[in-house]
C-alpha cells in the first residue's frame, strides 16, 4: 500500500497541476497559437469519446496485467489461462507464468520485462515451445500444459521460484497438443490434429511422478508409451471416426462420468470409465453414421493371448484407422456437395463448457449459444451478439461468455441475459475464475479481473470509491509532436529542403509524422498500385526513397526510429519516434481509403496510422482530396467517406509483416484484427483520443482574382484572405471536419508555385494563373468537450499548437511544405497504484465488507452419513440436504485418495488420483450439482464389478491382470460452496469396498439382513456439516471388523 509520504507527494502534484492549468487546459509554459474550431462537433460520429477515471458503462476491474504494447509481445503473447485454488496460470508462446492470488493487489515487481512494467508480480518458467492448453490438477498439486511442439509438460504448484522447470514431460504427438482434460477417474486425455485422441492412464503418470529427478528420462519414456488410443475400440461399438477434424476441445462431465471431445463441426461423447465411444453427433445434434457392422464382424477380434492377439489387434487398428480417415474425408466432401460451400463455418464450435446444473454449452462463430444435455441432445439456443464466441466460464448460477469483439456477457443457467459490456478492444480468448474474480485474457495479452458478483450491487460502490482516488493513480505526461505535409508533385527533394522543413525543428519533439502526396503518379502506376492493393501489397521504390531521405534527415537509428508507414498509390504517411519514448509507443496499425475513380483508385484518398501512446489512442490521417475550385462538395464528400470508412488493420510481424506492409485497402467492419472499443456502427476514428488530419485538402479561395490575391499576400493581409477560404467557410457551416481545430494561419498560401523560384514571386504566372490557395493544411481534434477542458482521466489528451508554418524557402515542388508542432498533455493511469488502491478499498470499506460477507456465506448443509460399505455391485444413496431457506448450495464430490486395507484391518496411506479422480471400481453420480433451498440431493455411490486391468504400450494393450481383490477404502470429500464464493465447507465420507468372501467371515450374522447397515442415518441423526466429523469414529466402529 502507499506510504503516507507517497500519498502526500501525489496530492501536492495533483494540486500543482490544478493551479498551473491555463484557460486552454494545457499546462505548458509556451504560449499556444489561437485556434479556430469547426461547427458540428460533439454530436453523432464527431462526438468526443467518453473517458473517465473508472469507466461508467462497465464494472470496475482489476488490471492484473495491463494491456501491453503489441510490439513488446512478439514471440511471447499470452495464449491460454487456467486457475487453481490459489494461483492463476497462463501459457505464453515461449513459457508458463504463475500469479499467486495473494499478490493480486501488489505493486509491480522490479525488473519485470518490457510490457510488464505495471503487471502484478508473477513467476515465469524456463523457455518452452508455445503453450496451447492448460489444465490444473489440485489432487497432485500440479498443472499440465500442452505445447505446439507436441510435448505435454507437468509443473509443480509448489515449486515456482523463477525460472522454474517442469517436473515431467514427454513427446505426445508430432503435431501440437490442442486440448487437455482430466477425467473424473484421474486419466489425462489429450487431443491433437486429425481427430487423434490419446489417454494417459493415471497409473502410468503416478509411477512416473514417483521417480526421482535423476530418473526423469526413464519416467518420460514410461509415460510416453503408456497411452491408450480410444479409436482402436470404436469399430467394436459400430462407429466410424467421423471426428477427423482437430480435437480442439475436451471437457470432463463428472456428473455423468463422460468426456466430450469436439472439433469445429462434430462432437464425440465418451465413457470416462471404460473409455468407450458412446455417441458421435454434429453441431445440429444429428447422430453421425456408423460403420458397417458386418465388416467389423468379419475381422478376427476375439480375445486371445500372446503375440498372435497383439498382431491381430495391431493390424485391425491400422486397417480401421485408415478406413476411418478415408470415410472422414469422404464425409467432408459430401457436406460440401450438399451445402454447395462451407456454409457450416458460421456455426462452427468455438468454445465448450459445462455448467453446475450439468448442462453443456457451446458457442459458435456467428455468436450462437447452444445448450445440450449430458447425453448430447440439443436442447435450445440463444443469440445475443453477432460476434464470434471465443470462450466460456461458469461459476455458481452464472455463465460468462467472451466474444471476438471484446464484449463480455453474463447469463443465468436458463440462458437469460443478465448483463454485458465491452471489456477489451480485441477478442476475449480465455476466461477463468478464482479469488472472487472472473479473469479475462484478451488477445493482446492483458488480463483483467471482474468481481464475481458483477453486474451487481458492489459495482457502483467500488466505482465511486475508486473514482474518488483518481489523483493517486493519475500521471500527466508532456510531449511534442511534429507533423508535416507536402505535395511533392512527383518530384524529389534536396537534403537542404528536408532539413529546412523538418530537421530544423525536430530537436525537441518526441514523435514526427510526415504525410506526402503525389509521390508517384501516372495511369500505369495507379493501375499497378490498385492491383497490388487487392492482394495486400503496397509501397514503391520512390516511396522507399522518400522514407530513407526523411529518416536520414531525422538521424534515424541514432535519435529516431521509424515505427510505421503506409503507402496508397501517390499517398504516403510515416512516423518516427524518439528512442527515449519508444517504450511508450506501440500497437501501430495502418489503413488506406481510395477516393478516386469510383472510390477504387488511390490518386485521391487517404492513408492513416494509429498508435497507442501512454495508453491513449491517436490517429494520423494523410489526405489528398478532389481538385479544382468548384469541387467543394466533392471535397466534403471525400472527407466524410474517409472518416466513416477508414478501418485500421493490424500490420503483420513474423506471422504478419511490419506496419510498413499493410493489408488490403478496406476490410469490412468487424474483421479488423484489433478494432477499437467502438460503439456499434461508429467509425473507428470516432473512438480515438486524438485525431490529426494533414494533407493537400485542395480547398481554394473564392470570390477573388489572381491579382487581388497576389496583392493581399504581398501585403501579408491574411485576415481578408481567410474570409475567402473555402475550408474555413465549410467548417463554419459544419459541413466538413466537424468539431476539429486549426491554428490561425499566419503564412502565405502554399499553392501554386513555379518550381525552383524563391520568394512570393514564384506564384504561378503561366497561362492558367491559378489563384493562390491554402491547399495544404493540418487540423486536429483532442479529448476536450464542452464540459471538460482540463487534462485528466476524463479528458486524457489536451493539445495546443505552438508552431504552424510553411517552409516558403523550399522550391522543389509547386506546393510548399507545411509543418505543425503540437504540445500535448496526456493523462494516464498508473495501474500498479490503482491496483493497490482497489485492494485497499475492498479491505477497508465497511459497507463493502458486509456485503461481501453476506454474499459469500455458505449455506448450512447436512449429509446423511460419514461411512459407506459396499460389496460387489452394491449401490448406496448419499443424501445432501440444504437447510438454508433462501440460498442455493453447490456441491462437488471428489476422491481424496484410495487406501488398501491391510491384514491388521488398518488402511494404508491414501494415494490421490489425478485431479482427485475416483478409482475405476467406484461410480459416484452425480458428482456435482445444485441443491435448491430446503431440498435434498441424492447421490448414487455404486461399486462396479471387478475389471481386468490392462497395460498399454503405444496405444495397444500388452498385459492383463485381475484387479486387486483386497478390501479398499476411499475418502470422498463433499465440498459445498455458495453462489459467489470460492470458499468451501467440506465433509468426508469413508467408502469401503469389502470383497464378498472377506465380508462373510468378518461381519456378524445379524448384519446380513441389512444390506445398507452403516450407510445411512435416520432423519433424527442428521448432523450439521460443520460438526459432522465428530461422528466419524462412531460410525466407523459400527461395521469395523
Amino acid at each position: 500500500m502507499l506510504t503516507l509520504r507517497s500519498l502526500t507527494d501525489y496530492m501536492l502534484q495533483f494540486l500543482d497541476r490544478k493551479l498551473s492549468v491555463d484557460h486552454s487546459g494545457n499546462t505548458s509554459n509556451a504560449s499556444p497559437l489561437p485556434e479556430f474550431e469547426a461547427k458540428g462537433g460533439r454530436t453523432g460520429m464527431f462526438k468526443v469519446p467518453v473517458r473517465a477515471a473508472v469507466h461508467p458503462n462497465r464494472p470496475p476491474k482489476l488490471e492484473l496485467r495491463p494491456q501491453p504494447l503489441r510490439e513488446t509481445q512478439i514471440g511471447c503473447f499470452l495464449r491460454t489461462m487456467v486457475s487453481t485454488e490459489s494461483q492463476l496460470w497462463a501459457g505464453t508462446e515461449c513459457a508458463v507464468r504463475v500469479w499467486k492470488f495473494n499478490d493480486l493487489y501488489s505493486a509491480a515487481a522490479a525488473g519485470q520485462g518490457r510490457g510488464d512494467e505495471e503487471t502484478a508480480p508473477f513467476r515465469e518458467s524456463v523457455s518452452t515451445s508455445a503453450v496451447m492448453c492448460l489444465v490444473g490438477d489440485e489432487g497432485n498439486r500440479v498443472v499440465w500444459s500442452g505445447h505446439r511442439d507436441g510435448r505435454i509438460r507437468c509443473w509443480s504448484m509448489d515449486s515456482i521460484t523463477a525460472p522454474f522447470k517442469d517436473c515431467l514431460s514427454w513427446q505426445a504427438y508430432r503435431g501440437p497438443v490442442l486440448s487437455l482434460v482430466i477425467s473424473c477417474y484421474g486419466d489425462l486425455w489429450s487431443g491433437s490434429e486429425g481427430g487423434v485422441i490419446k489417454i494417459w492412464p493415471w497409473e502410468a503418470i503416478e509411477k512416473a511422478l514417483s521417480l526421482t529427478i535423476e530418473e526423469r528420462l526413464v519416467s518420460s519414456l514410461l509415460v510416453e508409451r503408456s497411452y491408450i488410443d480410444p479409436w482402436t475400440q470404436v469399430a467394436v461399438n459400430g462407429f466410424t471416426n467421423v471426428l477427423t477434424w482437430d480435437v480442439r476441445y475436451l471437457l470432463s462431465d463428472s456428473s455423468s462420468a463422460k468426456v466430450w471431445s469436439a472439433g469445429y463441426l462434430s462432437f464425440a461423447l465418451w465413457d470416462a470409465r471404460t473409455r468407450e465411444l458412446l455417441k458421435v453427433f454434429n453441431t445440429d445434434g444429428l447422430n453421425e453414421n456408423r460403420v458397417d457392422i458386418s465388416l467389423a464382424q468379419e475381422l478376427p477380434v476375439e480375445l486371445i493371448s500372446g503375440a498372435k492377439k497383439d498382431k491381430t489387434q495391431s493390424s485391425f487398428g491400422f486397417f480401421q484407422r485408415s478406413r476411418n480417415a478415408l470415410m472422414g474425408a469422404a464425409d467432408a466432401v459430401r457436406r460440401v456437395a450438399v451445402k454447395g460451400s462451407f456454409g457450416d463455418d458460421n456455426r462452427r464450435t468455438e468454445a465448450l463448457v459445462i455448467a453446475v446444473d450439468t448442462m453443456i454449452w457451446t458457442g459458435c462463430t456467428n455468436g450462437l449459444l447452444v445448450q445440450w444435455d449430458r447425453n448430447g441432445n440439443r436442447m435450445q439456443e440463444f443469440h445475443y451478439h453477432s460476434s464470434a464466441v471465443q470462450c466460456f466460464c461458469t461459476f455458481g448460477l452464472r455463465i460468462w461468455v467472451g466474444y471476438a469483439s471484446g464484449t463480455v456477457q453474463v447469463l443465468d443457467l436458463d440462458g437469460n441475459l443478465l448483463g454485458g459490456w465491452v471489456a477489451e478492444n480485441c477478442s476475449i480468448i480465455k476466461i477463468a475464475t478464482g479469488a472472487g474474480y472472473v479473469f479475462t485474457l484478451a488477445n493482446h495479452g492483458g488480463i483483467c479481473g471482474w468481481n464475481i458478483t458483477s453486474p451487481g450491487p458492489l459495482d457502483s460502490i467500488v466505482r465511486s470509491e475508486l473514482a474518488g482516488k483518481e489523483f493517486l493513480y493519475t500521471r500527466i505526461e508532456n510531449m511534442k509532436i511534429l507533423t508535416g505535409t507536402w505535395n511533392v508533385g512527383q518530384g524529389r527533394a534536396s537534403q537542404d529542403s528536408l532539413i529546412s522543413w523538418l530537421g530544423s525543428v525536430a530537436s525537441n519533439v518526441g514523435i514526427v509524422v510526415v504525410g506526402l502526396q503525389e509521390v508517384e503518379m501516372g495511369a500505369g502506376f495507379l493501375a499497378m498500385s490498385a492491383a497490388k492493393e487487392t492482394v495486400g501489397l503496397e509501397g514503391s521504390s520512390v516511396g522507399q526513397w522518400w522514407l530513407d531521405m526523411i529518416g536520414k534527415t531525422l538521424d534515424e537509428g541514432s535519435t529516431f526510429e521509424r515505427v510505421g508507414s503506409r503507402q496508397l498509390a501517390g499517398l504516403l504517411i510515416a512516423m518516427w519516434v524518439r528512442h527515449n519514448l519508444k517504450s511508450h509507443v506501440g500497437d501501430v496499425d495502418a489503413a488506406a481509403v481510395p477516393c478516386g475513380f469510383g472510390r477504387a483508385i488511390g490518386n485521391k484518398g487517404a492513408v492513416g496510422l494509429r498508435i497507442r501512446l501512454y495508453g491513449r489512442t491517436m490517429c494520423f490521417v494523410n489526405c489528398h482530396f478532389a481538385a479544382h475550385l468548384e469541387a467543394v462538395n466533392r471535397r466534403n464528400a471525400d472527407f466524410d467517406y474517409v472518416y466513416r470508412t477508414m478501418t485500421f488493420s493490424r500490420p503483420n510481424y513474423l506471422n504478419c509483416a511490419a506496419a510498413t506492409a499493410s493489408s488490403a485497402v478496406q476490410l469490412p467492419r468487424g474483421t479488423n484484427a484489433i478494432g477499437n472499443n467502438s460503439v456499434e456502427g461508429m467509425p473507428e476514428l470516432s473512438e480515438a483520443d486524438m485525431v490529426i488530419f494533414l494533407g493537400d485538402f485542395n480547398y481554394r479561395l473564392d470570390g477573388i482574382s489572381y491579382d487581388e490575391a497576389r496583392d493581399f499576400v504581398s501585403q501579408r493581409c491574411f485576415d481578408w484572405l481567410r474570409e475567402r477560404d473555402q475550408l474555413r467557410v465549410e467548417m463554419t457551416a459544419g459541413n466538413v471536419f466537424q468539431g476539429m481545430r486549426e491554428a490561425e494561419i499566419t503564412f502565405p498560401p502554399t499553392y501554386k508555385f513555379e518550381r525552383h523560384q524563391a520568394g512570393l514571386a514564384g506564384y504561378d504566372s503561366g497561362e492558367k494563373k491559378l489563384i493562390p490557395a491554402w491547399c495544404d493544411r493540418i487540423l486536429y481534434r483532442d479529448s476536450r468537450s464542452a464540459l471538460v477542458s482540463e487534462c485528466c482521466l476524463g479528458c486524457p489528451v489536451v493539445s495546443s499548437i505552438s508552431r504552424y508554418e510553411a517552409s516558403m524557402d523550399v522550391t522543389d515542388s509547386d506546393h510548399k511544405p507545411v509543418r505543425c508542432i503540437f504540445t500535448l498533455d496526456i493523462a494516464r493511469v498508473d495501474e500498479s497504484i490503482r491496483r493497490q488502491e482497489l485492494g485497499d478499498i475492498l479491505e477497508s470499506n465497511g459497507k463493502l465488507k458486509c456485503m461481501l460477507e453476506e454474499l459469500s456465506k455458505i449455506p448450512e448443509t447436512i449429509v446423511s452419513t460419514n461411512k459407506i460399505i459396499l460389496q460387489n455391485q452394491d449401490t448406496s444413496i448419499l443424501r445432501i440436504t440444504n437447510k438454508s431457506g433462501q440460498k442455493d448450495a453447490f456441491f462437488e464430490i471428489i476422491c481424496e485418495g484410495q487406501s488398501v486395507i491391510k491384514e491388521d484391518g488398518h488402511a494404508s496411506d491414501p494415494c490421490p488420483r489425478g485431479s482427485f479422480g475416483f478409482p475405476r471400481w467406484l461410480q459416484v453420480t452425480p458428482a456435482a450439482g445444485i441443491i435448491r433451498p430446503d431440498h435434498i440431493a441424492e447421490v448414487s455411490v455404486h461399486h462396479e464389478e471387478h475389471q481386468t486391468l490392462e497395460e498399454f504400450v503405444d496405444g495397444v494393450p500388452q498385459n492383463r491382470w485381475c484387479e486387486n481383490t483386497r478390501d479398499k477404502e476411499v475418502i470422498l470429500v463433499v465440498k459445498v460452496h455458495g453462489r459467489y464464493t470460492n470458499n468451501t465447507k467440506s465433509h468426508r465420507v469413508c467408502v469401503r469396498h469389502c470383497c464378498s468372501a472377506n465380508t462373510k467371515q468378518r461381519e456378524p450374522p445379524e448384519h446380513d439382513t441389512r444390506q445398507t447397515q452403516g450407510t445411512a442415518l435416520l432423519r433424527s441423526n442428521f448432523q450439521h456439516l460443520s460438526s459432522s466429523y465428530d461422528v466419524v469414529d462412531h460410525l466407523w466402529g459400527m461395521n469395523s471388523p
